[in-house]
């Protein structure tokens, strides 16, 4: 019997080993076809550390998956499960090799280690138990547009499920048997597969060698199929998970926009060839490995899907059907793309067809329809939530780079915010000197850069454009201004010197503008000597703090809310007034998800007398856009409902007095959501919104809110 169990196995084996074999090599070959990503490599060696903790923490802690508490447990204990039965294989390779009653020498004679895997074998069909509930519960048939898993691979998951429930039954069959027959020496440490045992206790010594020989035959068996389902399968993430985790972009894939690449260096744009530098992605080769890696990855699960604000607001753009469809035109393209260039010549037309040789990459016919890459608001939502860390964003932004670079197709009407970036240095085409009429408006000085900063200045003030130039958000910068002054913080302006950070054309995807604004900004501080850098705009923010450094621009960078929340820390500020108020805060997603600033606002806001908060069902990591960020500031939006009216939907749940934020373009995008919510009727006519600073202000000045006017945004 040992010998037919053995020629058995063994050939089984082999046939497994080489068709998964096969898989993982095609595989290898696409990855490696893509464009050189040396960054990925070089953070693993500069920061092991961090790497080795992102698999402590993302990889066998869940992190991510465990925020969806059921689920996440439930995948917690499959996924556990998948490690430490791996010591049952080994203890069925053994069985195999060597003979059924072969044992290693002082590890399965360890009671507790039996009990840990009946345990975690246990707490896995508990966990598939869950899986087959959500899945009937979130059906695409159910739910039609509304669940997660739509446009998901769905065969797939229950192929998965079935083959699971497979490893665990064999495990438990062969096990009992064992136990029955003398072999399994863990005795009532294994406690159900001794329960199992029970079942064939008493047969004859050989009908229990024929059992458990076929038990060990299955149980392997199960494992051989299932590796060479999860390499053709959505499942491959068992695998390449823990890779997706070391390589991602630290921190969380999310902050800056990465620089453009071509050949893996940064493109100069003063020596860059359209014909032989890659700008952007423009047809599925463009990709980097990482690229190549985020598609392979993907699980499908939809947790991206189910908390983008373009999804949910009726646009077609989903990150995951994003990904997948990246995904299947790479692998239907895969053989071009890895043969010789004499191979491609033998090519038939009708197999170009079929591999979508010529098939563009974003077209109304293309893999990517231009709706869906222009309904992204870069909020980072999709990030955020992947469980094993897609970076969509970059892959939308380099997308968007190579069709408004080298195609000239965007939505027309950025076009005009382009052409005022270039012109004027803002996005409304204003005249540079109207950057200094909101100070006329106080009644203390401040200090103007002319040349350098003087040497007192604790912090330069970068008032943004929306912050010098939009009347609404003027008011958080007289605001912030005001508190810095009471606070006794010594600060100054740049005044007309200072120009857009380039935050709007990047994220549009024209790089050349960005780098324009942002080389002369750069030249501009560091000409004025500074050194530490206060901004109300969470986008500019972010690209003084996160991207600046990418063109030699090194500040230390704050948010006014984590100034003001220091200084109200310490003393220097000190809110006094009672606020009576009901106050839903919104968090603005460049602030919250791209630099994790959830507290200080809070912070701020709770000093406040009187004031009652309310968090929005999605609020922090969860939290929903306005719609204004990726550049939708300046886009028309006219597929499905609006996003800033969504946002302040969920807002009007809370009852609030008052809504209150920390970003210009909030501001204005859940201002106009109101006052349209007010013309129907819908909300209160005292609501209003208004910057957490401005909520300050109030308290320590013990005086009334300004009167909120909505006036007409410049042209």
């Amino acid at each position: 019997m040992f010998w037919i169990t053995l020629a058995i196995g063994l050939a089984g084996t082999a046939v497994a080993l080489a068709l998964a074999g096969r898989r993982v090599l095609f595989l290898y070959k696409i990855g490696a076809s893509g464009q050189p990503d040396p960054e990925r490599t070089l953070q693993v060696r500069r920061e092991p550390k961090k790497a080795v903790e992102g698999q402590a923490v993302e990889v066998l802690g869940q992190r991510k998956l465990l925020k969806w508490t059921v689920a996440g447990l439930s995948h917690a204990a499959v996924m556990w499960a998948f490690i430490l039965l791996l010591t049952v294989y080994i203890e069925a390779a053994v069985a195999l090799l060597v003979g059924l009653d072969a044992k290693i020498p002082g590890f399965q004679t360890w009671g507790p280690i039996g009990f840990v895997q009946d345990t975690i074998a246990l707490a896995c069909t508990a966990g598939l138990i869950v899986f087959t509930a959500i899945r009937f519960k979130n059906s695409p048939k159910r739910l039609d547009r509304k669940s997660r898993f739509k446009g998901s691979h769905l065969s797939g998951a229950w192929w998965t499920l079935f083959l699971i429930f497979n490893v665990i039954w064999t495990m438990f069959f062969f096990r009992g048997v064992e136990w029955a027959a003398g072999n399994l020496p863990y005795g009532k440490g294994a406690y159900f597969s001794y329960l199992v045992g029970q079942l064939f206790e008493g047969m004859n010594p050989d009908t229990l060698e024929v059992l458990e020989s076929i038990g060990l035959l299955l149980h392997i068996a199960v494992a051989l199929i299932f590796l060479v389902f999860v390499v053709h399968s959505k499942h491959l993430h068992i695998f390449l998970a823990p890779l997706n985790v070391m390589f991602k972009r630290r921190p969380d894939g999310m902050g800056a926009a990465q620089p453009m690449m071509s050949g893996g260096k940064p493109l100069d744009f003063e020596e860059a060839d359209p014909d032989e530098d890659v700008f952007g992605r423009g047809k599925i080769e463009d990709f980097t490995w990482k690229g190549f890696l985020d598609m392979a990855t993907c699980t499908e699960c939809g947790r991206c899907q189910s908390q983008c604000p373009a999804w949910n607001t009726g646009k077609p753009l989903s990150p995951k059907m994003l990904i997948l469809e990246l995904r299947d035109h790479a692998l239907a393209k895969a053989p071009y793309m890895v043969a010789s260039e004499e191979a491609r010549s033998e090519f038939t037309d009708e197999q170009k067809l079929a591999m979508q040789v010529d098939k563009e990459l974003v077209a109304d016919d293309g893999v990517i329809h231009p709706d869906v890459l222009w309904s992204c608001t870069n909020c980072g939502a999709c990030v955020e939530q992947c469980p094993v860390d897609i970076e969509h964003i970059d892959h939308i932004l380099d997308m968007r780079r190579f069709q408004v670079m080298i195609e000239s197709s965007f939505p027309s009407e950025a076009g005009v915010m382009l052409k005022n970036l270039e012109n004027k240095g803002n996005p409304w085409g204003m005249s540079e000197m109207k950057r200094l009429e909101w100070i006329e408006e106080l009644d203390f000085e401040v200090d103007v850069v002319d040349d350098k900063v003087a040497e007192d200045t604790e912090y330069l003030f970068w008032v943004g454009c929306a912050g010098a130039l939009e009347d609404r958000a003027k008011k958080t910068t007289k605001a912030v201004a005001e508190l810095l002054h009471i606070a006794g913080v010594k600060f100054a302006v740049l005044g007309p010197m200072e120009a857009c950070t380039g935050d709007p054309a990047r994220r549009l995807g024209m790089e050349f503008v960005f780098q324009m604004l942002g080389q002369q900004n750069v030249e501009t501080l560091n000409d004025a000597g500074v050194k530490k850098i206060v901004a109300t705009c969470p986008h500019c923010f972010n690209t003084l703090a996160n991207e600046y450094p990418q063109i030699g621009g090194n500040y230390e960078v704050v948010h006014h809310t984590q100034l003001l929340a220091h200084l109200v820390e310490e003393g220097k500020l000190t809110p006094v007034a009672p606020i009576e108020e009901n106050i839903t805060y919104h968090d603005p997603c460049f602030l919250g998800r791209h630099n994790k600033v959830y507290k200080q606002p809070r912070d701020i806001m709770a000093t406040v007398p009187g004031v009652k908060t309310q968090e929005m069902h999605r609020h922090k990591d969860r939290g929903f856009c306005c719609g204004a960020g990726g550049a939708r500031m300046w886009m028309e939006e006219r597929i499905g409902k609006r996003i800033n009216t969504e946002r302040v939907d969920e807002a009007l749940e809370t009852n609030p007095d008052t809504v209150s934020t920390a970003c210009p373009f909030c501001l204005v995008m859940l201002g106009d959501a109101i006052n349209e919510k007010k013309n129907e009727g819908a909300a209160k006519e005292s609501l209003e919104v208004v910057d957490v600073s401005q909520l300050l202000i109030r308290s320590i000045k013990g005086e009334g809110l300004p009167e909120q006017k909505e006036p007409v945004a410049a042209e």
